[in-house]
């Protein structure tokens, strides 16, 4: 079931909102249950063969918790509980990966059997391990079996994050339940606006990076760059639109979620992006693996480049996430070399610019179907493929350099919409307020979790205009929604 599907939005959401207010005036404990009950249905209408899985891990990790939380020496109970989470996580997620990779090498034939991966498992795996070492550091308290099922398979947030801290949620929780009109409100806009970026701005890019990335497209110039700029801007605004969505609908249950986004095409330097771009997953790298490592007490920059080779294997099993974590790696050791040199970081006119080409030409290879593809994308980028231009720009042709070609360009569509709505994706990502600040006076999201400064000194408040533009953006979102596609992280 998808947030963007007519099943969820008149079936599936108003059954588990009125459910959760009336049980809420009746008896506050059930309405928890029946929103634990509601997020594990939810995960088994994907694939019922996987619910148990989840159901499994939940109450396995559950229970190594408790048994941590009362032993004297909690290690015993700490490398057994996550080496189980690991197993089961490298299993389900890079079995094929190294078979395909054993085959490749030894020349083998083929296996006969395929590994199918659960949606959301790196999300609750590594929402658990967290717990877990939590637990082991005496972080965390002891907590009902009913609120740590929700924490953990809580529906906004259990296929693509945000990935949650027991220290956040855990309060809210055991709050008593209740309906709260502003809630409400703010949360059915915060959540138009992320259907808004799903449905109108990063679903009509796909027909321009599907082509592009095909094995063999052999884009030239124009196509690689607009194929990759498209990518760019679909996966920022789908991922970003989902974690909107699931803030908004969080917001309906009165449970505040951590921000995942901060404009982050806006960032002025690499590791600024990283502070902006899937931010609770860039906080759980943090505290759960480069600072055990070391840190920046010790070898720092070899703490950084496993840090993200091993963020970029998160991502999925193939050596395109592999490369793509390893340049985001190189991006951030040669900042940290550039601030222990200079003192301070690149000047905004010209940062700004270099980290979004940086991220950019990652995103090529992150995007590709294999490392072949990527050289080929990047090449194209480069100029290897040449340079055409299209056909309705032939009238200028006096005016260009000699030996550009006004033919040539195949896998871009300049007469559709695809074109345009780039154009204004771009101008949104780049320069526009984002959600948080669109909201601020309402305080969205946790608020310890935004500390960026104000840039804008408007705010979103409850007035008939607003009502009719949001009323107006849902229905433009309904009449185009005649195809329902997945979002791009669930594949992660």
């Amino acid at each position: 079931m998808l947030f963007n599907s007519f099943s969820f939005l008149f079936l599936y959401l108003p059954v588990v909102l009125a459910g959760y207010y009336l049980l809420a005036r009746m008896n506050p404990p059930w309405a928890i249950g029946w929103l634990a009950l509601a997020s594990l249905f939810f995960y088994g209408y994907w694939d019922l063969r996987y619910l148990p899985l989840l159901m499994l891990s939940i109450l396995f990790n559950y229970w190594a918790a408790s048994r941590m939380q009362a032993a004297v020496r909690r290690r015993r109970w700490l490398l057994p509980a996550l080496t189980a989470n690991l197993a089961l996580l490298a299993y389900f997620k890079y079995a094929n990966f190294f078979m395909d990779n054993v085959y490749a090498l030894t020349g083998a034939p083929a296996r006969g059997w395929e590994v199918l991966l659960p949606i959301g498992i790196s999300f609750f795996t590594f929402t658990q391990i967290a717990f877990l070492l939590d637990c082991y550091r005496g972080k965390a308290g002891e907590y009902r079996f009913v609120h740590y099922a929700l924490f953990v398979s809580y529906f906004p947030h259990l296929i693509a994050g945000p990935v949650l801290h027991h220290k956040e949620m855990m309060p809210q929780f055991e709050r008593p339940p209740g309906l709260n009109a502003a809630d409400v409100a703010v949360g059915l806009s915060i959540f138009v606006l992320g259907l808004a970026k799903k449905v109108l701005l990063a679903d009509p890019l796909s027909t321009l990076v599907g082509p592009v990335f095909a094995a063999g497209a052999h884009p030239q110039l124009v196509e690689a760059w607009i194929g990759t700029l498209a990518y760019t801007m679909q996966l920022y605004f789908d991922f970003s639109g989902y974690s909107d969505m699931a803030i908004g609908l969080s917001r309906l249950f009165g449970v505040k979620l951590p921000l995942n986004f901060n404009s982050p095409y806006q960032a002025r330097n690499i590791g600024e992006f990283w502070r902006r771009w899937h931010m609770t997953l860039s906080r759980f790298l943090r505290d759960y693996l480069y600072v055990p490592l070391g840190g920046n007490r010790h070898h720092r920059y070899r703490n950084l480049m496993l840090t993200m080779l091993l963020g970029g294997l998160w991502h999925g099993a193939g050596w395109t996430f592999v490369v793509w974590g390893g340049l985001h790696g190189v991006y951030l050791v040669g900042y940290r070399g550039w601030l222990a040199l200079a003192g301070e970081g690149p000047p905004r006119w010209w940062g700004r610019w270099l980290t979004f080409l940086a991220v950019v030409a990652a995103w090529a290879v992150f995007r590709a179907p294999d490392l072949t593809t990527a050289a080929g994308i990047l090449g194209a980028m480069a100029g290897a493929n040449g340079v055409a231009l299209p056909s309705g720009l032939a009238g200028y042709a006096s005016y260009l350099p000699a030996g550009l070609s006004f033919s040539g360009i195949r896998w871009i569509d300049f007469g559709g919409s695809a074109v345009p709505v780039l154009m204004l994706a771009m101008v949104l990502a780049l320069m526009a307020p984002n959600t948080q600040e669109i909201f601020r006076h309402y305080a969205p999201c946790i608020e310890q979790f935004f500390a960026a400064p104000r840039r804008w000194h408007w705010t979103w408040r409850p007035r008939r205009a607003w009502s009719l533009a949001f009323s107006l953006l849902f229905l433009g979102c309904l009449f185009s929604m005649n195809r329902v596609s997945e979002f791009l992280y669930f594949q992660f």
